[in-house]
């Protein structure tokens, strides 16, 4: 079974299962003098955290279990955002501030004429969807197949990604582009005729990332303890020597690298409107940095570590920015220089010891999960195996 053995990452779905539950609950049902109550600017603060857990867990898979250092994975989630910030702007029509039925206002204020072809058909839910999961599919698709066939690994993907994200984030930045330039897509009215700002709606995006997260959950869990799974950690571990094996290396890579990008992109189009807006801030290189810490702080080569990972780090952001903004950046700087140094396994790492040393057996998933043991045995399996 793929869950079987695998106790945190029940615990994880359980925890998930919790949360879709009792925040809505405590948002509608709770009332708002009672210390139980949530208030609803806490249910689009966690369904943001909820998010951004999701674009850790599709970083972890390229990172912890393919070996591939991504630095542009922002990119994907941006552009899933646009996705779904498209198909928003479209439903506003005649409520907005020209009230013109079609242009959004950023055309109508810098004189567009009519609207741009690529715009056409997010005024339809199903094609901005699948638009929000092929778009950034299709740049990690056209992107790793030019990087993987050439061989390019190491730093030099890494560099390669970031600067993916930097050109995306220069083009969107200008107003020709179609996008609404360094203001981007903001001032949203409904979703599938729901208001935004009504407090079922809020909790309705709560609950649908949860579910997104789980799902995301299992779909990677079944891809690393699948034979592919095996292969990848292989490939992350000894490249040459699946090569010199007979697999086409690339392929499978690229497989799970698309897969990556899409669940940031789903991650993405979730998260623009429960914060209200997408720029192109979110294609800063910064932030696609900031995910590598996320990972790292919960545990690479764990899923739900990047997750942990990813909500433990944005909820010390939103604390510290407020009660000390000037220090934040320098925390941040900090906590990835000390959990490099002395958590190279992250905090999921350090429980496991913890379980070790005081002779708990297995891991926080019924197993010592060490990626590049694994890898090795991976490798081994797969030389046992046929070449695909």
């Amino acid at each position: 079974m793929l869950l079987s053995d695998d106790r945190a990452g029940i615990g994880f779905l359980l925890l998930l299962g919790i949360l879709a539950v009792v925040i809505p609950v405590g948002n509608l049902a709770v009332p708002n003098d009672s210390v139980f109550h949530v208030p609803t600017y806490a249910v689009a603060l966690s369904g943001k955290f909820i998010c951004y857990a999701l674009l850790a867990l599709a970083l972890d898979l390229v990172w912890g279990y393919l070996g591939i250092l991504s630095l542009g994975h922002g990119a994907f989630f941006a552009l899933g955002g646009y996705g779904m910030g498209m198909y928003l702007m479209r439903q506003i029509g005649e409520r907005g501030v020209y009230g013109h039925p079609v242009l959004p206002d950023f055309m109508v204020f810098l004189d567009w004429q009519e609207l741009p072809w690529y715009w056409y058909g997010f005024d339809v839910f199903p094609f901005a969807a699948l638009m929000i999961l092929l778009v950034p599919g299709l740049l990690a698709f056209g992107f790793g197949w030019l990087a993987f066939r050439s061989r390019v690994t190491g730093v030099y993907l890494s560099i390669m990604t970031q600067a993916l994200t930097y050109a995306l984030m220069l083009a969107f930045f200008r107003n020709d582009m179609g996008f609404g330039g360094n203001n981007g897509l903001t001032d949203f009215k409904s979703l599938l005729g729901f208001d935004l700002q009504a407090p079922g709606t809020r909790n309705g995006l709560f609950v649908a990332s949860v579910i997104a997260l789980a799902g995301g959950y299992v779909v990677c869990r079944w891809i690393v303890r699948s034979r592919l799974g095996r292969i990848v950690m292989a490939i992350r571990d000894s490249e040459s020597r699946v090569r010199s094996l007979g697999y086409r290396d690339e392929r499978f890579k690229l497989f799970v690298f698309v897969v990556s990008a899409v669940l940031a992109g789903v991650a993405g189009a979730l998260y623009v409107p429960q914060v209200g807006i997408i720029n192109p801030s979110e294609f800063g290189p910064i932030n696609s940095i900031e995910i590598v810490i996320w990972v790292a702080v919960g545990g690479r080569g764990t899923l739900y570590g990047a997750a942990y990972g990813a909500v433990l780090v944005n909820y010390a952001k939103s604390y510290l920015t407020v009660a000390y903004p000037e220090v934040w950046l320098f925390v941040l700087g900090g906590l990835f220089v000390g959990v490099t140094v002395f958590l190279p396994r992250g905090l999921m790492g350090l429980l496991n010891d913890i379980r070790e040393r005081f002779g708990v057996r297995g891991g926080v998933d019924g197993h010592v999960e060490h990626p590049p043991e694994r890898g090795r045995d991976g490798l081994r399996d797969v030389a046992q195996g046929r070449p695909q």
